[in-house]
């Protein structure tokens, strides 16, 4: 279970590589307080701080929400090359409520990330989680792109194995 958290949550971070950016949204519908507060609530529960928040598993999910999901600088590799857990706080000012839903019910992302898990919720949960993280505003830095098979991370990594 935890592990699938953590493919979950890292999963997302494949959201960038496999999308091209969407001019910024300019016409977000004002979210209401208890969209957001579920939009909190999802964030929370499904793991998406596991990755999406540096240091946030070794705090316990201690980490102050001011530094949620602005990404981590842990590399992901496997088979696929080597994937980052992205930015959200940046990517979700890019884009619009309706792209958003679009993206993560279509979209097949690198792994870890489990896109089937985006595509089984709701829209209208899919919907909270946007405007949450849209709530919290720009924070942090991008993550490091996306590096091919082959090509070795700088930095620290968590290396899965071919497959059998």
């Amino acid at each position: 279970m935890y592990l699938s958290r953590i493919a979950a949550a890292v999963a997302l971070c494949g959201l960038l590589a496999h999308t091209a950016h969407a001019a910024p949204a300019d016409q977000a519908k004002p979210a209401d307080p208890e969209s957001i507060e579920r939009g909190h609530y999802l964030v929370k529960i499904t793991g998406c701080n596991d990755c999406h928040t540096a240091g946030y598993t070794q705090t316990d999910g201690q980490t102050p929400e001011k530094d949620w999901l602005t990404g981590d600088l842990l590399g992901w590799q496997g088979p696929w090359g080597t994937t980052y857990a992205s930015n959200l706080r940046l990517y979700m000012q890019e884009i619009t409520e309706d792209q958003w839903v679009g993206i993560a019910h279509n979209a097949r992302f690198r792994p870890p990330m489990p896109w089937y898990s985006l595509h089984a919720m709701s829209e209208t949960d899919l919907r909270a989680i946007y405007r949450f993280i849209h709530s919290l505003g720009p924070a942090g830095t991008l993550a490091p792109t996306y590096l091919p098979p082959g090509q070795v991370p700088q930095g620290p990594r968590v290396t899965f194995p071919e497959p059998q």
